[in-house]
């Protein structure tokens, strides 16, 4: 009777094991390593490729590197996982190259949902009478990405739109599996050498947050409606987002404006335009870096799939569901880094670092200094054929870690933005340098200079 008694009890606490998301996700967790890790194993004893080998596939063996195993993983574990790893396909310099590069696969082969499950997010969400003013919905999605997918539609006085709809249960998802990497990241921490310097935990919290907002599409519709005022108070009446509908959006959907135009990446179809690469960038760049003086609000995510030329001969800005935000005092360092940066004052560098994030007690300012220098110089000395972009963020990371130092996380995601920038002039315009460029550097100094004349009348009694 003890026995039945136990049994019952274990099958119990595996079926609320089970339906409960966090030990759901758990399982998951469990199960998709160990499969890996046995296909690892498989592979390193050439287990997999005896198996390989007898079954006739005309295939030819590939051996699994860790960078595709992760990524495997990643897939497997599910929409979260991939949106992380799709901040690692964006995030050259941040992530060793080979990930990058096995991440690139995660971009655009997300697998999209049924259009039955996007109707019914429509219905649910916008009730039937006004989800019946989004006709000529194609069921074909115009891009499928981890945590919802776009269609094109037309209202019904013929205006052209794009639905934004959420993948089904994904809210319930993402939140399990937040709390799953930040166990995970906690043990990171406890074992490997100098993790606190990187903050894993505080990485994951910064995804956590991150990920919470793109969830709730009504905050990211309030983010494309401030850019919009933004860009029309500093009068670039050329540079926009899209202009949500609020009558259709909500949590998990955001119909919006239609764009039409070329990524920014499209190099050749510009060219072939006649369009002028290099005046479009300096006029988004200047936009962009405005924002963050005058406002401490910045398009967080400047990648080429959401910077577009449009066929209007405007800039269109795309997916504010990653959006910076810093308060006066971080807005004033920043700029400050800005400067030193562009300027190659890197004593006053290091001074800005060390009132960010505070410095341990033995540094050696002067060393620190010195290897800041060897870390920035290349981006405003070499071409951009010499620049190891792959090189530059891991380099700052080791500089941090080389003096004890945690680099602040403005500073990291200023600096990725602008490489972002960066590369895109590498291609568009390759006299341009945006580091050392004057109507860049000097605009920016004529920014800053009012945005401080602007703080200081507000102080003023």
């Amino acid at each position: 009777m003890f026995w039945y008694a136990v049994l019952a009890i274990l099958a119990a606490l595996l079926l609320i094991s089970v339906a409960l998301p966090v030990p759901r996700r758990v399982w998951a967790l469990f199960i998709t390593t160990s499969k890996y890790f046995w296909l690892w194993v498989g592979d390193a004893i050439g287990l997999r490729r005896a198996i390989f080998n007898v079954s006739g596939r005309g295939d030819t063996y590939t051996r699994l590197t860790r960078p595709a195993l992760f990524r495997m993983w990643c897939e497997d574990m599910g929409p979260t996982f991939i949106k992380f790893g799709q901040i690692i396909a964006s995030s050259a310099g941040m992530f060793p190259d080979a990930y990058v590069k096995e991440f690139q696969k995660v971009l655009d082969r997300v697998k999209p949902f049924p259009f039955e499950d996007v109707r019914r997010t429509l219905d649910e969400e916008l009730g039937a009478e006004r989800a019946a003013h989004l006709i000529e919905v194609d069921p074909k999605p115009l891009a499928s990405a981890s945590i919802a997918q776009v269609h094109t539609a037309k209202l019904r006085d013929g205006t052209l739109v794009v639905i934004k709809c959420q993948r089904p249960g994904i809210i319930v998802r993402c939140m399990a599996d937040m709390k799953l990497m930040r166990g995970l990241a906690k043990i990171v921490a406890s074992f490997k050498k100098n993790a606190e310097l990187a903050n894993p935990v505080g990485v994951i919290d910064d995804f956590t947050q991150t990920l919470s907002e793109e969830l709730d599409f009504r905050k990211e519709a309030a983010n494309l409606d401030r850019f919009n005022e933004i860009m029309r108070e500093l009068g670039h009446q050329h540079i926009r987002a899209p202009v949500p509908h609020n009558e259709y959006v909500t949590r998990k959907v955001l119909v919006m404006e239609r764009f039409s135009g070329l990524r920014v990446d499209k190099f050749e179809e510009i060219k072939a335009r006649g369009i002028d690469g290099e005046g479009k960038l300096v006029d988004g760049l200047r936009a962009w870096f405005q924002c963050v003086v005058f406002y401490g609000f910045f398009h967080g995510d400047v990648h080429a799939g959401n910077l577009m030329l449009l066929d209007d001969e405007t800039i269109g800005f795309l997916d504010f569901g990653i959006v910076g935000r810093f308060d006066d005092k971080a807005r004033y360092l920043v700029t400050d880094y800005m400067i030193a940066f562009a300027s190659g004052n890197y004593k006053r560098l290091a001074e800005i670092i060390v009132e960010m994030a505070g410095a341990p007690k033995d540094l050696d300012m002067d060393g620190f200094v010195q290897d800041l220098g060897d870390t920035y110089r290349p981006l405003l000395t070499l071409s951009f054929g010499q620049v190891n972009y792959a090189e530059f963020l891991p380099g700052i990371q080791r500089t941090a870690t080389r003096h004890r130092m945690m680099m602040p996380n403005e500073f990291i995601l200023i600096t990725k933005q602008l490489l972002y920038f960066d590369r895109y002039a590498k291609s568009l315009a390759p006299k341009l340098n945006v580091f050392t460029d004057p109507r860049l550097v000097l605009g920016m100094m004529q920014d800053i200079q009012k945005a401080r004349m602007q703080a200081d009348a507000k102080r003023q009694p």
